[in-house]
C-alpha cells in the first residue's frame, strides 16, 4: 500500500503551536553558531516566545518537520522595496547535511519568486565557512561585511 511510502518530510508555514518548537531549533543552531563564530552573544539565544509570535504575526515564518519531527525554521520578512530579509535560519544540529535546509531555501526562493521579491538578503558570520559553503551554492553573495557585533558577519545577497 502507497501510505507507507509517504514523503517523511515536510515544510510548512508555522503557527503559534510552533513556538516552543521553533525556539529549541533556533536555541540549539544559535549555539553552535555562537561557538563556530567564537562570540559571546548571539541575539537569537536571548528572543522569547513573544518573539517568536511577532514574527509568526508579521513575517513568514517556516518550519520544516522530519518524520513529523519539527527540525528546521526560517523567518523572512518582505520588505517594502520588494527586497527581504532572512533571519532565524536553523536546522538541529542532528539534521543538518541532509537537505532540509537547501529544501527549506528552496522554498523560501519560490515564495520570494511569487511575492515579487527582487532581493532577499541575510547575515552570517564569514568565518563560519560551511555557512559561506552553504549560502554559495543557494546562489548567494557577500556583498559587504562589517564588525559592528563584535565579529565579521558577512551581508549576503541573492537577486531573483
Amino acid at each position: 500500500m502507497l501510505t507507507d511510502y509517504q514523503s517523511l518530510f515536510q515544510i510548512r508555514l508555522a503557527n503559534y503551536d510552533d513556538i516552543d518548537s521553533i525556539m529549541t531549533i533556533t536555541r540549539e543552531a544559535f549555539q553552535k553558531y555562537k561557538e563556530l563564530a567564537g562570540v559571546e552573544r548571539v541575539e537569537a539565544l536571548e528572543e522569547t516566545s513573544e518573539d517568536v509570535r511577532h514574527d509568526i504575526d508579521t513575517k513568514i515564518v517556516l518550519i520544516a518537520f522530519s518524520d513529523r519531527e519539527p527540525v528546521g525554521s526560517v523567518r523572512v520578512e518582505i520588505l517594502p522595496d520588494r527586497t527581504a530579509l532572512l533571519t532565524r535560519f536553523a536546522v538541529k544540529v542532528t539534521s543538518q547535511n541532509n537537505g532540509i535546509g537547501k529544501s527549506i531555501m528552496n522554498l523560501v526562493d519560490r515564495i520570494m519568486i511569487k511575492k515579487n521579491v527582487k532581493r532577499i538578503q541575510l547575515y552570517t558570520g564569514s568565518k563560519i565557512t560551511s555557512l559561506i559553503r552553504f549560502y554559495y551554492g543557494r546562489g548567494f553573495y557577500i556583498e559587504s561585511t562589517d564588525t559592528s557585533r563584535g565579529y565579521v558577519r558577512a551581508k549576503l545577497v541573492k537577486e531573483y
